[in-house]
């Protein structure tokens, strides 16, 4: 089995860091946050959790389907923190059938703007250092999300390319992925394909005509396989680039595999208004400085 190139973060970004994200479309960046801020942004979590009415918002979320992007609280995360469900975590009629700390597929999608606690760990001086290394000019926090992967239910992630949902001219999305947990290969840590983020994108999911949201093939060539698994301790940090093939399958282990995953695009670039997640005039995306 292949194994991906890693490097510690010692607090500066190097020209072999570039190099490596550049050849392969990810970067693995170990021990860039340390285990006290993985647990706040844990416990940050678990608050947010505490809060939500999963009577009232009944919103399963499938990486494997758009079901849920027809939804008004789907579209409406692009400006709050919303929680949204795990398919195994409810019944044919939506009630849960898990507690609900087990049933939260994910958070997202404003954390970075509304809450405190992932606002700072968001903006931390080291990740503008980082954004900066891969090549953004004026880099904007766009998209924000806990992923739970929840022990035993946590569901497949199928592949794609980020700059399929976050989508700019030219392509500038780049995933800041940490792992709060550990992500081994036994709780459904992503896999990549390195190098594949030179090919093109494949699809594009946008507002149609109608306003509804639909996916275009952009390109009929086949998805290059995600075979190198991107297992990492907690407090690691993995870049990806828009344009990579990633996936992660199920988690059947007992345990969670709990990670922050954050969106950057770049003001220089156009952010076309057909994309689904669309900001109101009064809450625009902001760079490192809020």
């Amino acid at each position: 089995m292949t194994t991906a190139t890693r490097y510690s973060w010692q607090g500066e970004f190097t020209p072999d860091m570039a190099a490596s994200f550049d050849a392969d479309g990810f970067l693995i960046l170990e021990a860039f946050a340390s285990l006290d801020s993985c647990a706040d942004l844990m416990a940050q979590s678990r608050r947010i959790i505490d809060g939500f009415d999963a009577e009232q918002n009944k919103v399963v979320f499938s990486a494997a389907g758009q079901s849920h992007a027809a939804t008004e609280y789907f579209i409406n995360s692009a400006g709050n923190i919303s929680c949204f469900l795990e398919k195994g975590a409810v019944d044919e009629n939506g009630n849960l059938i898990k507690d609900k700390h087990q049933a939260i597929n994910k958070i997202g999608h404003a954390l970075h703007d509304l809450d405190p606690v992932f606002a700072e760990f968001s903006r931390q001086p080291d990740l503008a250092l980082v954004a900066r290394g891969v090549g953004f000019h004026d880099p904007r926090l766009l998209q924000s999300m806990v992923i739970c992967k929840q022990p035993f239910i946590g569901g497949e992630v199928n592949p794609h390319q980020d700059s399929t949902f976050l989508y700019t001219e030219p392509q500038t999305c780049v995933g800041f992925w940490f792992a709060l947990e550990d992500a081994t290969i036994e709780n459904g840590c992503m896999w990549a394909a390195p190098g594949a983020h030179r090919s093109e994108l494949r699809q594009r999911f946008a507002r149609g005509n109608d306003g509804m949201m639909e996916m275009t093939t952009l390109s009929d060539a086949p998805m290059e396989n995600a075979d190198v698994p991107l297992d990492v301790p907690a407090g690691s940090l993995i870049l990806l680039h828009g344009r990579l093939p990633h996936s992660s399958p199920e988690n059947n282990s007992g345990r969670s595999r709990y990670a922050y995953a954050l969106h950057l695009v770049d003001g220089t670039a156009d952010y076309p208004a057909s994309n689904w997640l669309q900001r109101a005039d009064d809450f625009p995306t902001k760079g490192f400085v809020a």
